[in-house]
């Protein structure tokens, strides 16, 4: 798949050693390569979501918008950037034809300020 960035600091977060080290630490680095190079690698995002230990998902409380596990509590949140963006019958997103993404954030899905404030901001 394509990856794109939200912005140019998280584009700098997610490809310089030394920025993603200072910002998630070592092991949270290893995570966060290991994930984005499984996302480039996949076909589609439907490759993605067949794969047990990245847990991709779409978020409950924010439509459209998916998840892969990093270092706990911290997910990689994104959204599908083909246009048009491919749909199923039923209105939902057909993963199987999403070959972009575009990365928006890294954090913690299940803080309650997260959750009302950052990932609302994601929601179709």
């Amino acid at each position: 798949m394509t990856l794109f960035f939200k912005t140019k600091r998280l584009q700098k977060q997610c490809s310089e050693a030394k920025t993603m080290n200072r910002d998630f630490g070592k092991q949270g680095s290893l995570k966060l390569m290991q994930r984005l190079m499984e996302l480039q690698a996949a076909a589609t995002l439907k490759d993605v979501s067949h794969l047990p230990p990245p847990r991709c998902h779409e978020l409950v409380n924010a439509k459209g918008v998916f998840s892969v596990d990093l270092m706990q509590p911290y997910r990689l949140l994104f959204i599908p950037a083909n246009d048009p963006l491919p749909r199923v019958a039923d209105g939902g997103i057909d993963q199987s034809l999403v070959t972009e993404i575009e990365i928006l954030a890294i954090e913690d899905t299940h803080d309650k300020k997260t959750q009302r404030g950052a990932c609302n901001e994601y929601s179709e």
